[in-house]
Protein backbone atom coordinates (compact mmCIF):
# COMPACT_ATOMS: atom_id res chain seq x y z
CA UNK A 1 0.00 0.00 0.00
CA UNK A 2 2.67 2.29 1.08
CA UNK A 3 4.52 1.57 -2.11
CA UNK A 4 1.06 2.37 -4.04
CA UNK A 5 1.10 5.94 -2.45
CA UNK A 6 4.53 6.66 -3.26
CA UNK A 7 4.59 5.59 -6.73
CA UNK A 8 1.35 8.11 -6.90
CA UNK A 9 3.11 10.89 -5.50
CA UNK A 10 5.99 10.28 -7.90
CA UNK A 11 3.46 10.50 -11.15
CA UNK A 12 2.15 13.87 -10.02
CA UNK A 13 5.41 15.30 -9.56
CA UNK A 14 5.94 16.18 -13.20
CA UNK A 15 2.42 17.76 -13.40
CA UNK A 16 3.13 19.82 -10.13
CA UNK A 17 5.95 20.97 -11.73
CA UNK A 18 4.53 22.21 -14.84
CA UNK A 19 1.71 24.06 -12.98
CA UNK A 20 4.14 25.67 -11.08
CA UNK A 21 6.03 26.51 -14.51
CA UNK A 22 2.94 27.55 -15.75
CA UNK A 23 2.37 30.03 -13.09
CA UNK A 24 5.65 31.53 -12.87
CA UNK A 25 5.86 32.36 -16.99
CA UNK A 26 2.23 33.22 -16.51
CA UNK A 27 3.53 35.93 -13.52
CA UNK A 28 6.55 37.08 -15.97
CA UNK A 29 4.33 37.90 -19.06
CA UNK A 30 1.90 39.78 -16.76
CA UNK A 31 5.09 41.74 -14.87
CA UNK A 32 6.60 42.39 -18.06
CA UNK A 33 2.93 43.86 -20.00
CA UNK A 34 2.78 45.83 -16.52
CA UNK A 35 6.39 47.38 -16.39
CA UNK A 36 6.55 48.05 -20.11
CA UNK A 37 3.18 49.97 -20.19
CA UNK A 38 4.17 52.19 -17.29
CA UNK A 39 7.55 52.84 -18.92
CA UNK A 40 5.88 53.84 -21.82
CA UNK A 41 3.35 56.05 -20.49
CA UNK A 42 5.95 57.96 -18.46
CA UNK A 43 4.74 56.42 -14.73
CA UNK A 44 8.00 55.29 -14.37
CA UNK A 45 10.51 58.15 -14.83
CA UNK A 46 13.89 58.22 -16.82
CA UNK A 47 16.51 57.36 -15.25
CA UNK A 48 14.83 56.23 -12.16
CA UNK A 49 15.78 53.41 -10.04
CA UNK A 50 13.70 50.35 -10.89
CA UNK A 51 12.93 48.89 -6.78
CA UNK A 52 12.29 45.17 -7.74
CA UNK A 53 10.77 45.12 -4.18
CA UNK A 54 8.09 47.74 -4.66
CA UNK A 55 7.60 46.38 -8.35
CA UNK A 56 7.10 42.90 -6.40
CA UNK A 57 4.39 44.33 -4.10
CA UNK A 58 2.30 46.51 -6.39
CA UNK A 59 1.84 43.88 -8.95
CA UNK A 60 1.86 41.11 -6.15
CA UNK A 61 4.20 38.45 -7.60
CA UNK A 62 7.65 37.25 -5.95
CA UNK A 63 10.72 38.70 -6.98
CA UNK A 64 11.39 36.20 -9.83
CA UNK A 65 8.78 37.47 -12.33
CA UNK A 66 9.54 40.69 -12.11
CA UNK A 67 13.59 40.26 -12.46
CA UNK A 68 12.46 37.98 -15.10
CA UNK A 69 10.69 40.97 -16.85
CA UNK A 70 13.40 43.62 -16.38
CA UNK A 71 15.92 41.37 -17.84
CA UNK A 72 13.63 40.95 -20.39
CA UNK A 73 12.33 44.29 -21.07
CA UNK A 74 16.72 45.17 -20.41
CA UNK A 75 16.94 43.08 -23.77
CA UNK A 76 14.50 45.29 -25.40
CA UNK A 77 16.44 48.24 -24.56
CA UNK A 78 13.70 49.12 -22.57
CA UNK A 79 15.64 49.31 -19.46
CA UNK A 80 19.42 49.44 -18.83
CA UNK A 81 20.88 47.39 -16.05
CA UNK A 82 24.25 48.92 -14.16
CA UNK A 83 26.15 46.11 -12.46
CA UNK A 84 25.48 46.14 -8.47
CA UNK A 85 23.55 48.91 -8.77
CA UNK A 86 20.60 47.45 -10.38
CA UNK A 87 18.00 48.02 -12.92
CA UNK A 88 16.94 51.61 -14.43
CA UNK A 89 14.30 53.30 -17.02
CA UNK A 90 16.25 54.38 -19.85
CA UNK A 91 17.04 58.24 -20.51
CA UNK A 92 15.32 59.79 -23.57
CA UNK A 93 18.48 61.42 -24.25
CA UNK A 94 19.32 61.77 -27.84
CA UNK A 95 23.11 61.46 -27.07
CA UNK A 96 24.74 57.97 -29.23
CA UNK A 97 21.18 57.84 -31.29
CA UNK A 98 22.63 60.22 -34.25
CA UNK A 99 25.70 57.57 -34.13
CA UNK A 100 23.57 54.71 -33.74
CA UNK A 101 21.10 55.70 -36.86
CA UNK A 102 24.43 56.85 -38.52
CA UNK A 103 25.38 52.75 -38.41
CA UNK A 104 21.73 51.74 -39.05
CA UNK A 105 22.22 53.27 -42.69
CA UNK A 106 25.87 52.09 -43.52
CA UNK A 107 24.60 48.81 -42.28
CA UNK A 108 21.06 48.88 -44.25
CA UNK A 109 22.34 50.03 -47.21
CA UNK A 110 25.09 47.93 -47.52
CA UNK A 111 22.58 44.75 -46.77
CA UNK A 112 20.80 46.35 -49.73
CA UNK A 113 23.38 46.74 -52.38
CA UNK A 114 24.21 42.82 -51.37
CA UNK A 115 20.34 41.62 -51.68
CA UNK A 116 20.55 43.32 -55.11
CA UNK A 117 23.40 41.30 -56.18
CA UNK A 118 23.16 38.02 -54.41
CA UNK A 119 19.28 37.33 -54.04
CA UNK A 120 17.30 34.55 -55.57
CA UNK A 121 14.28 36.01 -57.26
CA UNK A 122 12.37 33.79 -54.96
CA UNK A 123 13.98 35.50 -51.83
CA UNK A 124 13.32 39.17 -53.51
CA UNK A 125 9.37 37.53 -53.61
CA UNK A 126 9.70 37.55 -50.23
CA UNK A 127 10.00 40.95 -49.06
CA UNK A 128 7.58 41.91 -51.74
CA UNK A 129 5.04 39.07 -50.00
CA UNK A 130 5.29 40.73 -46.83
CA UNK A 131 5.45 44.03 -47.59
CA UNK A 132 1.78 43.05 -49.35
CA UNK A 133 0.86 41.10 -46.12
CA UNK A 134 1.06 43.77 -43.60
CA UNK A 135 0.73 47.63 -45.68
CA UNK A 136 -3.27 47.30 -46.20
CA UNK A 137 -3.83 49.70 -42.70
CA UNK A 138 -0.95 49.34 -41.44
CA UNK A 139 -1.00 53.12 -39.36
CA UNK A 140 -3.93 51.69 -38.18
CA UNK A 141 -1.97 48.91 -35.89
CA UNK A 142 -1.05 49.54 -32.47
CA UNK A 143 2.02 51.41 -31.90
CA UNK A 144 3.78 47.89 -30.92
CA UNK A 145 2.68 46.23 -33.60
CA UNK A 146 3.84 48.90 -36.36
CA UNK A 147 7.30 48.64 -34.52
CA UNK A 148 7.55 44.62 -34.68
CA UNK A 149 6.44 45.05 -38.59
CA UNK A 150 8.77 47.92 -39.49
CA UNK A 151 12.24 45.86 -37.74
CA UNK A 152 10.78 42.40 -39.89
CA UNK A 153 10.64 44.72 -43.12
CA UNK A 154 14.56 46.17 -42.43
CA UNK A 155 15.50 43.06 -41.03
CA UNK A 156 14.23 40.96 -44.02
CA UNK A 157 16.64 42.87 -46.29
CA UNK A 158 19.64 42.60 -44.25
CA UNK A 159 19.02 38.88 -44.00
CA UNK A 160 18.46 38.27 -47.83
CA UNK A 161 21.62 40.08 -48.47
CA UNK A 162 23.63 36.75 -47.50
CA UNK A 163 25.37 37.85 -44.87
CA UNK A 164 24.09 36.79 -40.95
CA UNK A 165 26.75 39.40 -39.41
CA UNK A 166 24.69 42.03 -41.56
CA UNK A 167 21.60 40.91 -40.02
CA UNK A 168 22.89 40.40 -36.38
CA UNK A 169 24.36 43.84 -36.20
CA UNK A 170 21.08 45.10 -37.34
CA UNK A 171 19.05 43.73 -34.74
CA UNK A 172 21.81 44.72 -32.14
CA UNK A 173 21.23 48.11 -32.92
CA UNK A 174 17.23 47.98 -33.34
CA UNK A 175 17.72 46.66 -29.51
CA UNK A 176 19.22 49.93 -28.44
CA UNK A 177 16.86 52.08 -29.93
CA UNK A 178 13.63 49.88 -29.72
CA UNK A 179 12.60 52.22 -26.56
CA UNK A 180 12.95 55.23 -28.29
CA UNK A 181 11.44 54.02 -31.80
CA UNK A 182 8.67 53.36 -29.76
CA UNK A 183 8.16 57.17 -28.16
CA UNK A 184 8.36 58.18 -32.15
CA UNK A 185 5.74 55.68 -33.50
CA UNK A 186 3.38 56.51 -30.64
CA UNK A 187 3.83 60.24 -31.50
CA UNK A 188 4.09 60.43 -34.82
CA UNK A 189 2.01 58.97 -38.19
CA UNK A 190 3.36 60.06 -41.39
CA UNK A 191 2.39 58.03 -43.87
CA UNK A 192 5.62 59.02 -46.13
CA UNK A 193 7.06 56.12 -43.66
CA UNK A 194 4.51 53.58 -45.68
CA UNK A 195 5.27 54.97 -49.40
CA UNK A 196 8.83 54.85 -48.50
CA UNK A 197 8.79 51.25 -47.66
CA UNK A 198 7.01 50.56 -51.00
CA UNK A 199 9.53 51.98 -53.04
CA UNK A 200 11.98 50.65 -51.28
CA UNK A 201 10.31 46.93 -52.42
CA UNK A 202 9.97 48.69 -56.02
CA UNK A 203 13.30 49.12 -56.20
CA UNK A 204 14.38 45.22 -54.70
CA UNK A 205 12.82 44.19 -57.57
CA UNK A 206 14.14 46.08 -59.91
CA UNK A 207 17.36 45.28 -58.17
CA UNK A 208 18.33 48.81 -58.55
CA UNK A 209 20.97 49.02 -55.77
CA UNK A 210 21.34 53.17 -56.12
CA UNK A 211 17.56 53.71 -55.94
CA UNK A 212 16.93 51.83 -52.91
CA UNK A 213 20.12 52.47 -51.04
CA UNK A 214 18.86 56.45 -51.99
CA UNK A 215 15.65 55.56 -50.48
CA UNK A 216 16.61 53.90 -47.39
CA UNK A 217 19.05 56.61 -46.22
CA UNK A 218 16.09 59.40 -46.78
CA UNK A 219 13.93 56.63 -44.86
CA UNK A 220 15.93 56.75 -41.90
CA UNK A 221 16.76 60.68 -41.58
CA UNK A 222 13.05 61.14 -42.03
CA UNK A 223 12.57 58.67 -38.93
CA UNK A 224 15.97 60.66 -37.29
CA UNK A 225 14.09 63.92 -37.08
CA UNK A 226 10.77 62.33 -36.19
CA UNK A 227 12.63 60.76 -33.29
CA UNK A 228 14.15 63.97 -32.16
CA UNK A 229 10.77 66.13 -32.01
CA UNK A 230 8.95 62.58 -30.22
CA UNK A 231 11.44 62.78 -27.78
CA UNK A 232 11.02 66.88 -27.02
CA UNK A 233 7.34 66.18 -26.71
CA UNK A 234 8.27 63.15 -24.47
CA UNK A 235 10.62 65.18 -22.12
CA UNK A 236 8.00 67.79 -21.94
CA UNK A 237 4.98 65.74 -21.14
CA UNK A 238 7.65 64.12 -18.47
CA UNK A 239 8.71 67.34 -16.62
CA UNK A 240 5.20 68.84 -16.90
CA UNK A 241 3.56 65.97 -14.92
CA UNK A 242 6.23 66.00 -12.67
CA UNK A 243 5.68 69.41 -11.82
CA UNK A 244 1.67 68.88 -11.91
CA UNK A 245 2.38 66.45 -9.62
CA UNK A 246 4.76 68.22 -7.22
CA UNK A 247 2.32 71.14 -7.11
CA UNK A 248 -0.15 71.58 -3.80
CA UNK A 249 -3.46 70.96 -4.59
CA UNK A 250 -5.72 73.96 -4.08
CA UNK A 251 -8.33 73.24 -1.43
CA UNK A 252 -12.44 74.28 -2.33
CA UNK A 253 -14.94 75.43 -0.32
CA UNK A 254 -16.26 72.01 0.15
CA UNK A 255 -13.17 70.66 1.82
CA UNK A 256 -12.11 74.15 3.44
Amino acid sequence: MTERIEADALENVPVEAEQEGRRSADSSERAYNTIRKLLIEFKLKPDERLNEVQLSRSLGVSRTPIREALNRLASEGFVSLTPNRGFFVRSLSTEGLLDLYELRSIIECAAFRLMCERAEDTQIARLTAYWASVVDGYEQNPPDEILVKDETFHLLIAELSGNPELANQLAAINARIRFIRRIQIEHTHDRKQIVSHSDIVAAAIRRDAERGTALLRDHIEMTVSATQEALKNALLKVYTSAESAARPRRRSNKEA
